[in-house]
């Protein structure tokens, strides 16, 4: 066999990490870009090794019952809702699956039962937050080469999956509530209007960089937009536009990038109108009011807001706190897991490696009238340590949520020291965490898993598990 052989009638069986399919060929295992469980393809061969084969369906031959029709035009050209075509009952299948296979193949872990995936409630519209990339020159459907189109056309939109130069321009995207299309349209249209450049970014050439979209359920609109130099004139007119147009904006900031890339926690960001945060708000765990998260332009909060409460429902209740325990919440980010428990806690300390974010944390805890939270920044492996435990007093409780590379094995081996009574890890990576977790059982026994489907339509799952230390 060689690359581009196409191969007929083959049934597909089950899904595989990173959204690919699995399917059989003679034993051989065969990874499948583009098919359903259920479904019987023809693909053509894009990798082939010893002991394994890669594919992309180039026919369906019959349609699995577990197909749907995908909502989105740009489905197979974007990389961000990679599983529209699968019914979201199939999607939570095989999500809690990934989270047990992680679990017992990578963690080597016995498990108890683990119940059926949280599902969310919205499964279009849910994202609170997306950014847009402009491109002086966009990427070109095949139905667009075909239709003539010339090349050199500016877009606004997202980058193709694994091509961090190429953008392709969106038309509508179904993540993220009105009116957020509606000011990305405007957005590009009053630059190409305004004969504004877009950034090229091979040559690293032109103006207009980014464009990040920020909403909250209380009606707050945040826009932040990235140019690559000071020119008042420009920035103006397209923030102008943008704020004239939808009286929802309440926050409108710039940032001047003229670095390679698009990051900016080390850049200045300039509120140009209105105030610098934008406002969220989130139910108490015990039904007896809300609670208020002030979102700045560096912030990091969960971007399926209403799904993020069901998860930091279940971490409370993983918890169980009688109000006498001393709780430390590492990498608490904005403070909302921490902010969101303090009421049943007798003291949380939240740790963080970016120091904005704990200056966020501190303000949400003083808004909310909450006086029994520390927080501190540094790197984890090097802030918590023995010095730290003697100081602030050993905790009772962890919660931990660490980002998709999980937890360093030093802050591992520092959370066995500190020997709490439990632990609750959430994850959004069941590989890594599956790793931490093979490290944990040293000291202590997983007694529950809980996944939380916080982004319906991808292959991503959180979870949240609960240790508890063997006597």
């Amino acid at each position: 066999m060689k690359k581009g052989d196409v191969l007929e009638n083959i049934l597909v069986e089950s899904m595989a990490a990173e959204g690919k399919c699995i399917a059989k060929l003679n034993g051989q295992v065969i990874f499948i870009e583009g098919g359903a469980p259920g479904d019987t393809v023809d693909i053509s061969l894009t990798k082939i090794k010893n002991s394994f084969l890669e594919g992309k369906v180039v026919i369906i031959k019959k349609f699995s019952e577990t197909r749907a029709v995908p909502f989105c035009a740009h489905f197979g050209t974007c990389g961000g809702c990679s599983w529209q075509h699968i019914n979201y009952d199939t999607q939570l299948t095989y999500k809690r699956q990934q989270v047990v296979d992680n679990l017992e193949r990578i963690g080597g872990l016995t498990l108890p039962p683990i119940p059926h995936i949280l599902p969310s409630a919205k499964t279009k519209y849910y994202r609170n937050k997306l950014d847009y990339t402009f491109s002086a020159r966009r990427w070109l459907t095949k139905e667009e080469l075909a239709s003539g189109m010339p090349f050199g056309e500016g877009g606004l939109g997202y980058h193709l999956p694994r091509m961090f130069d190429k953008i392709f321009d969106v038309k509508e995207c179904h993540l993220q509530p009105d009116p957020s299309n509606s000011i990305r349209l405007l957005a590009k249209e009053i630059a190409l209007r305004e004969n504004i450049p877009f950034f090229d970014m091979r040559l690293q050439t032109g103006f207009m960089r980014t464009l990040t979209i920020r909403t909250t359920s209380t009606g707050d609109t945040m826009i932040i937009l990235q140019v690559t130099q000071d020119k008042m004139e420009w920035i103006e007119k397209v923030l102008k536009g943008l704020t004239d147009a939808f009286p929802q904006i309440t926050s409108a900031n710039y940032i001047i990038n003229a670095k390679r890339n698009d990051t900016f926690a080390d850049l200045d960001v300039i509120c140009w109108k209105g105030d610098p945060y934008i406002t969220e708000v989130m139910p108490k765990p015990d039904g007896s009011g809300t609670l208020q998260f002030r979102i700045g332009p560096k912030s990091f909060y969960q971007t399926n807001p209403e799904q993020a409460h069901e998860l930091y429902k279940v971490a409370w209740k993983m918890a169980a706190l009688k109000g006498d325990e001393r709780v430390y919440d590492l990498y608490t980010g904005t403070g909302t897991i921490a902010n969101y428990i303090a009421g049943q806690a007798k003291k949380v300390i939240g740790l963080e490696y970016v120091a904005a974010a704990i200056e966020d944390a501190k303000v949400n805890s003083k808004i909310n009238g909450i006086t029994n939270t520390d927080f501190y920044a540094g790197d984890m492996k090097d802030l918590l340590n023995d010095s730290f435990l003697s100081q602030h007093g050993r905790p009772d409780t962890i919660i931990t949520d660490p980002p998709r590379a999980g937890m360093h094995e030093d802050v591992c081996k520092m959370l066995m020291k500190a020997a709490p009574d439990k632990i609750v890890y959430v994850s959004c990576n069941a590989a890594t965490q599956a790793r931490d977790l093979k490290i944990l059982s040293e000291m202590y026994d997983v007694v529950a898993v809980q996944p939380v489907d916080m982004f319906p339509q991808t292959t991503h799952v959180e979870n949240v598990a609960e240790l508890i230390k063997r006597k």
